[in-house]
């Protein structure tokens, strides 16, 4: 049976778990540094001018509610986001994405 336990698989599952819980807090950070750029550019359209402020408080409301979800998702989950979780909200921000940049380049100018 050796050390190792019943299959003698135990140092690639430490080292499994280990890459898993190292790859936690940059997901954390993909989640957070995908919202900042959102809101960049939705910041930067209305210096622009490309938005107006009609369709810049639309997709901050939609910001928003991502937000709220994420900040929802990780109490429930002591503070991190389950893969589920992280696709649904990367979805989201994809849909959120298209907007902005449809938004922006709808010829509607302030």
């Amino acid at each position: 049976m050796g050390s190792y336990g019943v299959d003698g698989r135990a140092p690639f599952h430490a080292a499994a778990v280990l890459l898993l819980s190292a790859a936690a807090p940059s997901l954390a950070a993909e989640v957070d540094h995908r919202q900042a750029n959102q809101q960049a550019r939705i910041a930067g359209g209305v210096q622009s001018g490309q938005l107006t402020p009609h369709e810049a408080a639309r997709l901050e409301r939609k910001e928003a509610r991502i937000r709220r979800e994420i900040h929802r998702d990780r109490a429930a989950n002591g503070g991190t986001l389950t893969p589920a979780q992280k696709a649904s909200i990367n979805r989201q921000e994809n849909r959120t994405s298209r907007q902005i940049y449809r938004q922006k380049h709808d010829a509607q100018h302030m």
